[in-house]
């Protein structure tokens, strides 16, 4: 009952600030619409009655009364229908601006890579679609619940114990509510293989892998994997929405028991004389009007209880998410984060371990990065190198030890204003399906200006990504626009999405933090060495003005020996810290990694 509560007080309070007018008119229309209903049944009684006494002109008015009463009731909630539509479309906006919300989590990662989180973002992201009719389920709940307290008045007036009849229909709507949680709580169990299954149908569909799918042959397998989650989840809900049948039907079936004597004391009471045929005219149909009240308060019921369960479930989101802050403007004041950094970047005994994870990812590492150093980070698969990097972007925060930036604990820096300081390619980048100045663009974003418009900043960006040639060779050039999910776009290349992401990272200006996680890993040699020429410039040029701190995430040591430092990451710990020279005179695992690779050319 909580949901149902939480949905109408909800939906009519957005209703009221969004539309007051509109959210009145329809539910006073509603309401007309509803008393039309009981007043027909009144109106058959006296026209029964008239019938019976022969009274012919009193008869031919009570049957215009009773049409117009049918007509109001047909279409009022049509009228009505026209007021709140639209505010039932703002609120699912509404709510999916609220699901964007949370779907791009809080400050940190933690949580959204829970299983949990994932499962509970599936279902609202199912269920959020639904929600638009709850508006209109709210309002009919009210206008179904004054009609429901007439009719009892009117069945009162006739038989005092007829009134009783529209209580007889609270158990069933408490089996109703038995069932819908059954299978709610199905939805939650089977959550994990609906993700499987939408994610695998996904991946066997879509047009970026198909030729590997092909080529290795793949697709049978993956349909095979598909229908065996689809079916592990269809076993669970199945059995959830039988049993809920079962209950649902037992608690309709009490009703009709109900209904049944309710119609077998109008019949007895009329043969004794106490009503005539008008007042059992009267009592039959209130009867059918309740018997559909209660279908249809049923069906509300639901509606409402789901849209409850999404706003609960949603409301768990966004205890992950707070609320959007505005774009960070690089030249205004920004708390705690230094304007320039003068001392640099140090880990004292950081570690990090994900939620559930047996061993920690990283272990103590304690090292200091001078303001304008550009940092190497190398090690095997899994060494912890992605995790560091994200540890320096704030995305994650350590478990234990704590990072400084010039001697202010980064957990005490302000979230958005550090973020506004760092820019990043991280190895899982987005493709942004936009015309390629947005794409670019989302790199600076500042309050009151729309991205990639300044012409000059766009065009230097592309062009210390070695980018210049990607927009040159589009036919609308900047403007044009990209991927073919929203439109007949231009389709790139893993490098051309790769230099076009770089760009996006060096259009922010003034970063205190610059990340390059594989930067260069769908280019070709001649790409790479163009690449880093002119990236190295542009961090010389940082670390100068701003005391910029870069980091780059390689496993080419043609790039790392660059590097002002190289760390070293072997099990999650540091290794080995120094120059390139340092660490080959050190004889030890980057030495050894580095004359294996080299080795390859010779």
């Amino acid at each position: 009952m909580k949901d149902l509560w939480r949905a109408v007080a909800h939906f009519a309070r957005l209703s009221w600030h969004v539309d007051r007018r509109r959210l009145t008119t329809g539910l006073g229309l509603l309401l007309l619409g509803c008393l039309a209903t009981p007043a027909l049944a009144v109106a058959l009684k006296h026209l029964a009655e008239a019938l019976l006494d022969d009274r012919g002109p009193a008869a031919v008015g009570c049957a215009l009364v009773a049409a117009l009463f049918l007509v109001a009731e047909l279409m009022l909630g049509h009228f009505a229908h026209l007021h709140y539509f639209e505010l039932g479309e703002l609120e699912e906006v509404e709510l999916q601006n609220r699901l964007l919300a949370a779907s791009g989590g809080p400050d940190t990662l933690e949580r959204v890579g829970t299983p949990e989180f994932a499962d509970a973002l599936h279902l609202v992201r199912e269920e959020v679609v639904r929600t638009r009719s709850a508006l209109e389920a709210a309002l009919q709940l009210v206008a179904i619940g004054v009609q429901t307290v007439v009719t009892m008045v009117l069945l009162a007036l006739v038989e005092p114990v007829l009134a009783l009849l529209p209580l007889l229909a609270v158990p069933p709507v408490l089996m109703g509510n038995r069932a819908q949680d059954l299978v709610e709580r199905a939805k939650k169990r089977s959550a994990e293989d609906s993700r499987r299954t939408r994610d695998l149908l996904r991946l066997a569909t879509a047009p970026g892998p198909a030729g590997e799918i092909r080529l290795a042959g793949a697709g049978p397998e993956l349909g095979r994997r598909q229908a065996e989650s689809w079916r592990a989840a269809s076993t669970v809900l199945n059995r959830a929405q039988w049993s809920a049948a079962a209950l649902r039907a037992a608690g309709q079936a009490l009703f009709a028991a109900a209904y049944g004597a309710a119609l077998l004391i109008t019949v007895g009471t009329a043969l004794a004389g106490r009503i005539g045929l008008g007042d059992v005219i009267l009592v039959i149909t209130l009867m059918v009007q309740i018997s559909t009240q209660m279908t249809t308060f049923l069906g509300l019921f639901g509606t409402l209880q789901g849209a409850g369960r999404t706003l609960r479930r949603l409301a768990e989101l966004d205890t992950a998410a707070p609320a959007p802050a505005e774009a960070a403007d690089p030249a205004a004041p920004d708390g705690a984060t230094p304007a320039r950094l003068a001392h640099g970047i140090r880990f004292e005994h950081v570690s990090f371990r994900y939620p559930g994870a047996a061993r920690p990812v990283l272990e103590d590492i304690d090292l200091e990065i001078p303001a304008g150093t550009t940092l190497a980070l190398i090690g095997e698969n899994g060494a912890g190198k992605s995790t560091l990097v994200k540890l320096l972007c704030g995305l994650y925060r350590p478990t234990s030890g704590r990072i400084l930036v010039d001697g202010t604990d980064l957990a005490d820096l302000d979230a958005a204003a550090w973020r506004s300081r760092v820019a990043a390619l991280l190895q899982d980048f987005a493709r942004y399906e936009l015309p390629l100045r947005q794409t670019v663009g989302l790199g600076d974003l500042r309050p009151g200006t729309e991205p990639g418009t300044d012409d000059a900043a766009l065009a230097d960006a592309l062009a210390r990504a070695d980018a210049a040639a990607v927009a040159a060779a589009l036919p609308q050039g900047p403007d044009q626009l990209l991927g073919k999910g929203y439109g007949d776009g231009a389709e790139l290349s893993g490098g051309q999405w790769q230099k076009l992401g770089l760009a996006r990272t060096l259009l922010r200006p003034a970063p205190l933090l610059l990340v390059l996680d594989e930067p260069a890993s769908a280019l070709d040699a001649e790409a790479e060495h163009t690449l880093f020429d002119g990236y190295g410039a542009t961090a010389r040029t940082r670390a100068l003005a701003h005391g910029s701190v870069t980091v780059l995430v390689t496993h080419r040591f043609s790039t790392v020996r660059r590097a002002e430092r190289i760390l070293v990451l072997a099990d999650g710990r540091v290794r080995e810290w120094g120059t390139h020279e340092d660490l080959m005179a050190a004889r030890g695992l980057y030495a050894e990694l580095y004359t294996l690779q080299a080795g390859a050319y010779v």
